[in-house]
């Protein structure tokens, strides 16, 4: 399809197909991390180093793509700075992330695992957005949106739906509905003849995604690309698809958590340590406002194993219950390091601690530990809780009801101050904890309910919990 010299649709078509001649193609071999070309198979790639990493892909030969000027250089102080602005996507969790909202022309890439929400998060979003909205759909068919559609009340006037898979169609369906806003799931079954590719494939998810973006810096029109992830959660394709985008969001969660995370490993027009927060329900996701009383919401007092802990996601406080389990591995079998939530690798330096620095006899345990909720964290802050449940699962005593910890534990048993205690002391001191195990350094809480136990070294925090004499 032939676009107008001057429209912004006609700079993402290759030339050869413009000029309706037959492109020269070539093999070469594309690093599935990296997106790297190379000319024949080898086992490492020699960009980016990854081992069995390059695939065979038909490509397009000396055919350069060259996109018109956006426009003469200028000043950059004769730039405006408010034009393209960002608008709320009429849900708070996401525009918490996104610092404020949508900015006009930006790409941004979604990640998740299959059935996690992703294609719910999004109705939910073209349901709330203030104009025309362009929803298009390359792997389910119409009677299947529809019908999501409306158990999540998201039929409206100014939502067009299209099913497609090829990019000169899409693009001329956004040249013709002018939407103010489009979602495209997925990118990776979205394909372009000229690419000669199959679907998928490194070429056309770049290509594909590259011409996409063209767009929308030409139109103005934000677009969500909605992308598949590996088995290990990364998302799938050459890491170039992460370069071009402005955007990429990760919604995780487990599957048989109402819990969903949308955090933003890349933003360029705000932080990436914020953190979204939306429960599953039978009408779609809901915005969590107060994810600690969530979190907390069926704790159980007085069980050995069991500690709160004061963490921050971003600029968010979290309280949340971190609990662990022991009991006597068999005799000449090594002992299981189980964890949920919880970086195993740091699990297995913080039993080093205690064996070493607090003299607690772990080696010889089988030891897990989980974050109640679903929840994953890996900030230093949760080190302190950690081991104080698991001492207290050994010990078969239980922690007070009401005591929070917090802090980082160091190799030679030192308590060590974290970020943001402020914060932390302040969401405790309102869910009405009384006392705090913190670092020394900690400063005082601004709420005179809570009293602080300050300590400097591991066995002082164990001592202070009442877990050792």
């Amino acid at each position: 399809m032939d676009y107008a010299a001057d429209s912004p649709f006609a700079t993402p078509l290759h030339p050869a197909v413009m000029m309706g001649t037959m492109a020269k193609t070539r093999i070469e071999h594309v690093c599935t991390d990296c997106g790297a070309a190379h000319p024949k198979w080898a086992g490492q790639c020699n960009a980016c180093g990854q081992w069995n990493t390059l695939v065979e892909e038909v490509a397009l030969a000396d055919v350069p793509i060259i996109a018109p000027a956006a426009g003469p250089a200028c000043p950059i102080g004769d730039i405006d700075p408010l034009v393209g602005g960002s608008i709320s996507t009429g849900l708070d969790e996401l525009d918490r992330v996104l610092g404020g909202g949508i900015v006009s022309g930006s790409v941004a890439l979604l990640g998740g695992e299959p059935g996690i929400g992703k294609s719910t998060l999004l109705l939910q979003l073209l349901a709330a957005w203030p104009g025309r909205a362009l929803y298009v759909t390359a792997e389910e068919s119409a009677q299947q949106v529809r019908l999501r559609a409306e158990r999540l009340d998201a039929v409206r006037p100014d939502l067009w739906l299209q099913v497609e898979t090829a990019l000169p169609h899409i693009l001329a369906s956004i040249s013709d509905a002018k939407p103010d806003f489009v979602v495209i799931d997925s990118i990776q079954t979205v394909h372009d003849p000229a690419l000669g590719s199959l679907p998928g494939s490194v070429v056309q998810v770049r290509g594909c995604a590259q011409q996409l973006v063209t767009v929308a810096k030409r139109t103005g029109i934000p677009i969500i690309l909605v992308g598949h992830v590996t088995k290990d959660g990364s998302l799938a394709g050459p890491r170039v698809l992460e370069h071009i985008v402005d955007t990429v969001l990760a919604f995780e969660g487990e599957r048989h958590h109402a819990l969903r995370l949308l955090r933003a490993t890349k933003h360029r027009f705000g932080p990436t340590n914020e953190l979204g927060l939306f429960e599953m329900a039978g009408h779609g996701l809901i915005g969590v406002p107060d994810p600690s009383q969530l979190f907390l919401g069926d704790r159980r007092t007085g069980v050995p194993g069991s500690a709160i802990a004061p963490t921050i996601e971003g600029q968010r406080p979290l309280v949340v219950e971190v609990q662990a389990l022991t009991t006597p591995a068999p005799p000449n079998v090594p002992a299981r390091r189980t964890t949920q939530g919880v970086d195993s690798n740091r699990l297995a330096l913080l039993l080093a601690v205690l064996q070493q620095r607090a003299r607690i006899p772990v080696q010889a345990q089988d030891v897990y530990a989980s974050t109640v909720g679903g929840i994953r964290l890996v900030e230093p802050g949760l080190d302190l809780a950690i081991c104080l449940a698991i001492v207290s699962a050994i010990n078969d005593r239980p922690l007070p009801a009401d005591l929070v910890a917090f802090g980082e534990v160091g190799l030679g048993g030192e308590v060590r101050q974290v970020a943001n205690a402020p914060r932390r002391l302040s969401e405790a001191a309102r869910l009405g904890f009384k006392r705090c195990i913190a670092p020394r350094s900690s400063p005082a809480p601004e709420d005179d309910r809570l009293r602080m136990l300050r300590v400097t070294t591991l066995p002082e925090a164990l001592a202070a919990a009442g877990l050792t004499n």
